[in-house]
């Protein structure tokens, strides 16, 4: 049986803005149920007018939790008005109810990318007036501004660390093993647990190694004279030439050129090795240079001495001046395809006939000299004739050499003989006396003396940095 009209009116005054509780009366009422069925929307709540903690603020109906959201900001005063707040106020369209406050207009969150065409009901019912073809007014889509930077936002401004100019930003430093004394006593006792790093004697010794083994590009020569013999010429070659081949990854190249039978070779293998291995010679390079276009057929006329490879000069005294300037820059030609280092070993003088050829092809030089009077003054003669003869920065950046050899007596002032010699050239390094180097036979590195070796180190650490 319909309900009255006098009661459909009332509800209908009652439930006016409110059409979603409406449907869900009408439904229990039709069917008779008392259980209310869950619609899946969440009905508005309209606050009481008559509140006294809302007194004096528009009546705000909320259909969803983006309308809520919106109303809630619209309300707050430390947000900047909006444009539609800040344009000026249109007078408000008489509503249907005249006992009820202005309803402000519900902005709705539309997840999809085109906003819905069809007004909500409760949007149609509030303002009826103002209600136009959804066509015409585009449904206004809310602005977001994010108050902090997220952690993308985060990761995209950092700059990229680079992996390969840095490695140590990830991986720590380790310290390297330090060799002998009480440093390295104490890392073997506790297995490497306390390392205290190596000390300076250590550490100046890595880095004469790190100079030594420095990267060349290209190939080099350097060349080994004196003027006057029996100074230490070709012990300091030989010395200098397997600290170099230690150090290196690119094994270096000695060149015998004296034209007095040098004994470069016998000084570098021993005296018998030598004579039992195939006695080739700088000449027999010369007359098959034309044949030689890889490293193992010029093996086939050099001699090793562990990493150092060697260049044996002539024996024969009447072929060993034959060399001249031409055939000796053929063959470093020759020797700059496959050595990055060469060490030339010029023996006397400097005025014979290879000589030229020598000095035009040489990046620096070694000077040998000894303690004795003659060795220093014979020194000063050659930097002298170097300068005199267009080889100026040769003389300037020559490496001098004094090898103690024969022990001079303590009347000769050392200091003063090196303080001499060191205004004239670019460095000065001293060798002390050692009987592996004055017996005038083979140099092996096994049986110098540490304070030697650490002069070859000096040497060969001078003669790559003179390669620019």
């Amino acid at each position: 049986m319909p309900d009255p009209a006098d009661q459909n009116a009332g509800a209908q005054a009652e439930d006016a803005g409110q059409p979603q509780l409406r449907r869900r009366r009408d439904l229990r009422r039709a069917d008779g149920s008392v259980q209310d069925a869950w619609t899946g929307t969440m009905p508005a709540v309209t606050p009481s007018p008559s509140s006294s903690n809302d007194a004096g603020l528009p009546l705000t109906r909320r259909t969803s939790w983006a309308e809520a959201a919106a109303a809630a900001d619209a309300t707050k005063p430390s947000r900047a008005p909006s444009p539609a707040s800040a344009a000026p106020s249109q007078p408000a369209p008489p509503a249907r109810q005249p006992a009820a406050d202005p309803v402000v207009p519900p902005i709705a969150f539309v997840p999809s990318a085109e906003p819905s065409s069809e007004p909500t009901a409760a949007e149609a019912e509030a303002t009826p007036e103002a209600a136009v073809p959804p066509s015409d007014v585009p449904s206004p889509t809310p602005s977001f501004r994010r108050s902090r930077p997220t952690v993308a936002d985060a990761i995209a401004e950092s700059p990229m660390p680079d992996f390969i100019s840095s490695p140590g930003l990830f991986v720590k430093e380790q310290k390297p093993r330090p060799r002998g004394g009480i440093r390295g006593a104490l890392y073997n006792l506790t297995g490497g647990a306390w390392n205290l790093g190596p000390g300076p004697k250590q550490r100046q010794e890595d880095e004469l190694a790190r100079r030594i083994s420095r990267q060349l590009q290209g190939s080099y020569n350097t060349a080994i004279l004196s003027l006057k013999g029996g100074i230490g010429k070709t012990s300091t070659t030989v010395g200098v030439g397997l600290t170099l081949a230690e150090y290196r990854g690119d094994a270096p190249c000695a060149i015998d050129a004296n034209p007095d039978s040098g004994d470069l070779v016998e000084r570098a293998l021993g005296e018998g090795i030598y004579q039992q291995a195939s006695p080739r010679t700088i000449t027999d390079l010369l007359e098959n240079i034309e044949s030689i276009d890889s490293l193992t057929a010029l093996a086939r006329y050099m001699h090793h001495a562990g990493r150092l490879h060697l260049i044996a000069g002539e024996q024969d005294p009447e072929v060993s001046d034959s060399l001249t300037a031409e055939e000796y820059l053929r063959i470093r030609k020759l020797i700059s395809s496959y050595y990055a280092v060469a060490l030339t070993d010029c023996g006397t003088g400097v005025t014979h006939n290879a000589m030229s050829g020598i000095l035009q092809s040489a990046d620096n030089l070694v000077i040998a000299a000894g303690y004795a009077v003659s060795g220093a003054k014979r020194a000063r003669s050659t930097l002298h004739w170097l300068a005199s003869h267009g080889y100026e920065d040769l003389a300037r950046n020559a490496i001098v050499v004094i090898t103690d050899k024969d022990e001079v007596s303590s009347r000769v002032d050392k200091d003063a003989i090196e303080e001499h010699l060191a205004g004239i050239c670019r460095q000065l390094i001293a060798v002390p006396h050692d009987r592996g180097v004055a017996d005038g036979d083979l140099v092996t590195l096994d049986v110098l003396k540490p304070e030697t070796r650490r002069a070859y180190k000096q040497i060969a650490a001078a003669i790559v940095d003179g390669y620019q």
